[in-house]
């Protein structure tokens, strides 16, 4: 067992057959999950593109060691919590690809610059520069600074163009910050079905920062890193031209949300694999088409759809509450038996992790030979500050 946590979970072992596993518990399939690092890392190799994956989709040092060991550069993080956690257990490039507003997460953040490799961060308001820079000037550190700009997404961002290149100087100016690059990440394109749609918006997203990064070069301000992409587009940053990191997460896991988006021939997105399920019992039979699971809103999230029973056409899962999911069954398919142990696909992987303390990392899955290889710790479940 990985030594980052000492604690062992009750419900598996190392060495036990997949059908002895109690439930619900979260399921890593790891040749699904290695094949899954192997065609992300391809992506990228031999081309001027770096590999930076967002460690908010894991929240694991053990799989943020495995992107690195793959030729990432480092890993994102969405909060200071996580950061701490990810540089704690010796993950030492991080950037937190967000913005950091108040005194004590700002303190903290200064405070992990002297024990970090490189860390950075992002700003898109004058304020909040301010901010980063009093606490980076007081803990007697240089932070790293990127100007987060709205490509389409509208959540953070300042303007690009002109607004960002404003931002851009005034960090640059700033002792204790140094202007790392722009963050342009197009998080409401992630999700776009259609794929000329999908790759439209990234098309816009990459117009506005190549014209941002075109100000700061007559302005004589180098720009290194341009971050975003996600698993829904990164192919289309990657061939922009435009960015030289990619910030996709949820590729590791993928979930039946990113399933459904659709290649160029109208397929659905199938690049990578599933390899992140929620193991469940039934444990009620009330009628001949209707079985309930003991997996409801503790075990998976819905906010991007329900899960999805996984190589089990003709089953549904809907109606779920705390502790209880309902599986319906659909024409003449065979329904579950009592006992019998279902396989859930996410919807949105994300929060479904951080619903869980431990993963439990099965080799073989699908033959009579599975059996759990390896158990680790979700260790920066709840990292909310």
């Amino acid at each position: 067992m990985n030594s980052d946590h000492a604690k062992m979970p009750p419900h598996a072992g190392i060495g036990m057959p997949i059908a002895d596993v109690d439930t619900p518990a979260l399921l890593l399939d790891l040749d699904a999950f290695e094949r899954n690092l192997a065609r992300m890392a391809g992506a990228v190799a031999g081309t001027a593109l770096r590999l930076r994956p967002h460690s908010k989709t894991h929240k694991s040092p053990v799989i943020a060691r495995m992107q690195i060991e793959r030729g990432a550069v480092g890993v994102c993080c969405q909060k200071v919590s996580e950061a701490e956690v990810m540089l704690r257990a010796g993950i030492a490039n991080v950037l937190v690809s967000n913005e950091v507003i108040g005194r004590g997460k700002l303190d903290r953040l200064a405070a992990l610059s002297r024990e970090a490799e490189w860390i950075g961060l992002c700003v898109d308001h004058p304020d909040g520069l301010a901010q980063a820079e009093a606490a980076a000037r007081d803990a007697g550190v240089v932070l790293h600074a990127l100007v987060e700009i709205d490509v389409g997404a509208g959540r953070c961002g300042i303007a690009p163009g002109e607004p960002a290149l404003a931002l851009a100087q005034a960090i640059d100016r700033s002792p204790h910050l140094a202007f790392a690059g722009l963050q342009a990440y197009q998080g409401a394109a992630q999700h776009i079905r259609k794929y000329a749609e999908r790759k439209a918006a990234i098309d816009r997203a990459a117009d506005l920062t190549r014209e941002t990064i075109r100000l700061l070069e007559r302005a004589g301000i180098d720009c290194p890193i341009v971050g975003g992409a996600g698993t829904g587009t990164f192919r289309f940053e990657a061939g922009s031209g435009v960015y030289n990191e990619l910030q996709s997460g949820s590729y590791i896991f993928m979930d039946a949300d990113y399933g459904r988006n659709l290649d160029a021939d109208g397929s659905q997105f199938d690049e990578f694999e599933n390899a992140l399920f929620v193991y469940a019992t039934v444990m009620s039979r009330p009628g001949d088409n209707v079985a309930v699971v003991d997996a409801g809103h503790k075990s998976a999230s819905v906010d991007s759809g329900m899960p999805v029973p996984f190589a089990r056409s003709g089953l549904a899962y809907g109606t779920p509450s705390d502790e209880h999911g309902v599986l319906r069954v659909e024409g003449s398919n065979r329904p579950p038996e009592l006992g019998e142990k279902i396989l859930l696909v996410p919807g949105h992987c994300d929060p479904t992790v951080n619903l869980h303390d431990w993963y439990v990392c099965v080799r073989g899955m699908g033959s009579k030979s599975a059996h759990v290889e390896d158990i680790w710790p979700v260790a920066a479940r709840g990292m909310y500050f």
